[in-house]
């Protein structure tokens, strides 16, 4: 038997349990995967709450992780026993130390990515990747804004659009934050508790406003967010860490200079089978060269799930945080 982290029911951190579980044979396509290393990212609060319900419960959250393949289902090709891999886009069930998974979910780890490392940038990173090269693909010289800047998305965010040329203006909630920021390729830390942040990106620009805005807070910035957006400029929502924005007037995009908005996810972008492999391989190359180095400032054993959660939520952490089984 082996162990997981499982829900009975949404709710706060204590509805996590650490429980014995039976994972069983890989059936045809799958692999039995012995986990390594497993991310923490928002969206699994998301999940836990409620707020992106789970159909069928009992069931383990967590949709990253690196690991070793123990065994091999039927009509699985690419894969041997003894690879490592790493996964970003589920299925849920990350917070395992063993899962059963489709090996068409999986990308082979190159010698350069350790389990940790990958565990830590498969679903933040390729997030950046689909934000920065394809919902909004950077140039040189844009100046783009980069909500919670110093997280586990933000500082990825912050080296790769530095890498590309970018001008970076991003948020964040301390000083502590804004030096870490800073150290990662923000040019321009808002503490976003102590200044406005739109009249601060309008100082910043001269007026001109940023070619687009990455937010992944939602309720709290995203209204201000289009007030830094250059004409024709482009408003990403990737999450809603402090809640769901309201309906918009789309009226409302033209006043402000004829806005785009979009809320992309990671799984509609890598729902392809080849842009799952062009994002990991362009992420592995990226970090491999060292121009995005990846900042693991949190690991939990994967029992202690609960506090993890805890420090998520309360904005204690930075960087990548990860849960080891």
């Amino acid at each position: 038997m082996v162990h997981a982290v499982r829900m009975h029911k949404a709710g706060g951190p204590e509805v996590l349990r650490f429980e014995e579980v039976e994972v069983g044979e890989p059936g045809p396509g799958q692999v039995r995967l012995r986990q390594t290393a497993i991310g923490l990212n928002f969206i699994d609060v998301y999940q836990r709450t409620g707020l992106y319900p789970i159909a069928n419960l009992p069931a383990a959250i967590g949709l990253e992780a690196a690991g070793v393949v123990e065994k091999i289902g039927p009509g699985v090709e690419g894969l041997k026993i003894a690879d490592r891999v790493a996964y970003g886009t589920g299925p849920l069930g990350a917070y395992a130390e063993a899962r059963l998974i489709d090996a068409a979910k999986l990308v082979k780890l190159p010698s350069a990515i350790d389990d940790r490392t990958a565990a830590a940038i498969m679903l933040k990173g390729m997030t950046a990747h689909y934000l920065l090269r394809r919902t909004y693909e950077v140039k040189p010289g844009d100046t783009i804004l980069i909500h919670a800047a110093a997280g586990g998305v933000g500082l990825i965010v912050c080296q790769w659009a530095k890498a590309l040329g970018a001008t970076v203006i991003g948020t964040v909630g301390s000083e502590e934050k804004a030096a870490e920021a800073k150290a990662h390729g923000c040019d321009y830390p808002i503490l976003y508790r102590k200044e406005d942040f739109a009249e601060r990106v309008r100082e910043i620009t001269k007026g001109a406003g940023v070619a687009v805005v990455y937010d992944s807070v939602g309720k709290d910035t995203f209204f201000k967010s289009l007030d830094c957006l250059r004409p024709i400029g482009t408003m990403v929502l990737f999450g809603q860490s402090s809640g769901p924005v309201p309906p918009i007037d789309l009226g409302i995009l033209a006043q402000k200079g004829s806005l785009y908005v979009t809320r992309p996810t990671l799984m509609t972008y890598c729902a392809k089978r080849t842009d799952l492999e062009w994002a990991a391989r362009d992420l592995f190359e990226v970090v491999g060269s060292g121009k995005v180095k990846i900042e693991i400032n949190q690991t939990y054993p994967l029992k202690e799930a609960v506090q993890a959660h805890r420090d998520l939520e309360a904005r204690k952490t930075t960087g990548s945080t990860l849960l080891l089984p």
